[in-house]
């Protein structure tokens, strides 16, 4: 049975989330707050398996109270939203950054059309997150939005590698916060195109994007059709659409061709285009998620000649992509987030990330 506590400040929504989880006969709802405040005190003496997390509420927030509870009683955390738009979203990814580990949207009301599947993926998440084992986050002493500084950091066997033109990476289930701790480690200098899929609810790219930009040098966009690929510049794959590299290499393609492993955009799908047009002129890294999304395709990367990473178990939030990546062969590294990073300066700007 998971245990769960809901944090929202809203009696409706407190109710909708109630009846919805509760209606999951592996699921016990053992306790409802309206604030940061009483969701700190709550944790402490009903110790759930899982908390659903506001942002918007009175008194502390859903941020603060995420960063104080990873501090004082680490527990699987999930930002359950109720908007999608930029400003929001972003909100919600700053709350992965204090260390809740994924973001889900708040399922519609009972009578809506989405309701049934809304609330579906509610539920699921929360049990996936249950699974978790989740560790104490220290208070950070470093100023908030600060920079990581690769000069210092980048220290990997590999050297550079002249001949790559593209990096290309794929994450699901927790991959946001290993996106940022990747990017955050990128220098300016970083001269590679950078193609990621992500899988995510519909509508919080554009604040991803603009999240993983306050902690990046380098630029992040949501791709557009057509786009042409620019040096050091990141490019998230929108909602609901195919992200591929056109025949020549030099622009993204976005179509609608059909979900793979019933997701669109899939990292595979990505993952197969660069392996046709850059073969052994890209890198893949596949990180953490559930399922099997483009672990194949990182195989075929590497039987191609491409240098392949995969997120190892012990960092990953779920490691079913990367670990089916790891047991098919298709990673030439196994390394954790900030190793990866320490790696791709190393294969592209040398040791000294310069």
């Amino acid at each position: 049975m998971v245990k769960v506590l809901i944090v929202e400040d809203s009696p409706v929504i407190r109710e909708l989330l109630t009846y919805i989880l509760g209606s999951d006969e592996n699921i016990e709802v053992i306790g409802t707050v309206a604030n940061g405040e009483d969701a700190i005190e709550a944790v402490s003496r009903r110790n759930p398996d899982v908390i659903t997390m506001d942002i918007h509420m009175p008194g502390m927030n859903g941020i603060d109270a995420t960063r104080r509870i990873m501090e004082t009683h680490p527990t699987p955390i999930v930002i359950v939203s109720g908007s999608s738009n930029s400003n929001e979203a972003e909100t919600a990814f700053e709350a992965i950054g204090a260390g809740a580990l994924a973001v889900v949207e708040r399922p519609r009301g009972i009578g809506h059309q989405e309701h049934a599947t809304t609330s579906a993926k509610l539920i699921q998440m929360v049990k996936l997150m249950s699974e978790v084992k989740v560790v104490r986050r220290w208070p950070q002493a470093t100023r908030r939005g600060a920079r990581y500084n690769p000069l210092v950091a980048a220290d990997s066997t590999l050297k550079s590698q002249p001949g790559i033109r593209l990096l290309a990476i794929g994450a699901s289930t927790g991959g946001p916060l290993a996106l940022q701790t990747i990017l955050s480690r990128l220098p300016e200098t970083f001269s590679l195109p950078v193609l990621i899929v992500q899988h995510i609810a519909p509508g919080f790219v554009v604040g991803l994007a603009e999240w993983l930009a306050r902690t990046c040098a380098l630029p992040v966009h949501v791709a557009a059709h057509g786009e042409v690929l620019l040096p050091g510049h990141v490019y998230l794959a929108p909602d609901d659409l195919q992200m591929k590299v056109g025949k020549t290499g030099a622009t993204i393609q976005l179509t609608g061709d059909e979900a793979e492993y019933g997701l669109r955009p899939a990292v595979s799908y990505m993952f197969r285009s660069v392996v046709d047009v850059y073969g052994a002129r890209a890198v893949g890294v596949l990180l953490t998620g559930m399922g099997k999304d483009g672990a194949d395709e990182l195989r075929r990367m590497r039987e191609k000649g491409a240098i392949t990473f995969a997120q190892d178990e012990v960092s990953s939030v779920v490691h079913g992509m990367p670990g089916e990546a790891i047991r098919l062969d298709g990673a030439s590294y196994v390394l954790s987030p900030e190793k990866i990073a320490d790696a791709l300066i190393s294969l592209v700007n040398g040791r000294k990330g310069g």
